[in-house]
């Protein structure tokens, strides 16, 4: 999941690496897989789904409204934020 983090780093973007075995320093990461279990239970091949049923429920989890985001979900937050770069 960090293969191209020095191309992220060159966007000003600092990479942040957790310890190995201390979910609590992840904590949205470890959320976010929470919120994908509802889909995919634990034990489920994930090589066995599809690309467009996995990009289906991600379109579901980012325009689920967050109490963390004040109701608003990530998908309009992220577009609100990518038409201030006109």
């Amino acid at each position: 999941e960090f293969a191209c983090y020095k191309e992220v780093e060159k966007l000003n973007i600092k990479v942040y690496f957790a310890d190995a075995y201390a979910a609590w320093q992840r904590g949205s990461n470890e959320n976010s897989n929470g919120l994908l279990r509802e889909y995919y239970p634990k034990k489920t091949d994930l090589g066995q789904i599809s690309n467009d049923d996995l990009i289906e429920k991600l379109i579901l989890l980012n325009n689920r409204p967050r109490k963390c985001l004040n109701w608003d979900n990530p998908f309009n937050l992220f577009l609100k934020e990518v038409s201030h770069l006109d």
